[in-house]
């Protein structure tokens, strides 16, 4: 089944204690406001991602759509910083852990959402509060929202393959209740 990773999120460590108020007023592209949240967020153009800094070194980084992205963000990242702070060295190898992997993929049928949520125990569905259905696997634990027109959104992943072989796991169960149209070929009538 095709899919498109659409969002990584990864967490690292600068190995420093960071000073997110001096950071905050140093750097413009950093939003800091501790009464609203304990961490300061840096918001890069190129590549396009978030990071979460936090006092104590730690960084996450949300938005990536590939683990290159994930590199510089924290490449580009830690040297801004250390244009700002000195103790914090610059990032050549970058060390993280992918924590959360989003994809989107397409089942290409058409889902009956009230018989899948009710034929399989692992599904809640609420149509008028919200018009997917949600699919919880556990090995591999995933999440998956399943939309009438067969697309879905997955997380929950921490690695592609898991991601892969959860997609695998979910359309089997999708199609034993969904089963696929068939496509039946009109005979035309000859004169």
């Amino acid at each position: 089944m095709k899919y498109q990773i659409v969002n990584l999120v990864a967490s690292a460590s600068l190995n420093a204690t960071l000073d997110l108020y001096n950071l905050a007023v140093a750097i413009p592209n950093i939003e800091y406001e501790p009464e609203q949240f304990p961490g300061a967020i840096l918001k890069l153009k190129e590549p396009k991602v978030s990071m979460l800094l936090f006092k104590n070194g730690k960084v996450i980084c949300s938005g990536a759509s590939s683990e290159r992205e994930i590199s510089l963000g924290i490449r580009k990242a830690s040297k801004l910083i250390h244009g700002v702070q000195k103790n914090v060295k610059i990032q050549k190898r970058v060390t993280y852990q992918v924590v959360n992997l989003v994809a989107t993929a397409n089942i290409n049928q058409t889902l009956d959402l009230f018989q899948t949520a009710l034929k399989l125990d692992n599904v809640e569905y609420e149509p008028e509060q919200f018009p997917g259905a949600i699919l919880r696997i556990n090995e591999p634990k995933l999440t998956l929202l399943l939309f009438k027109n067969g697309k879905m959104i997955v997380a929950g992943a921490k690695k592609e393959t898991l991601l892969k072989k959860g997609l695998n796991v979910a359309t089997k169960l999708i199609r034993q209740i969904n089963k696929p149209e068939k496509k039946t070929a009109k005979k035309k009538k000859s004169k």
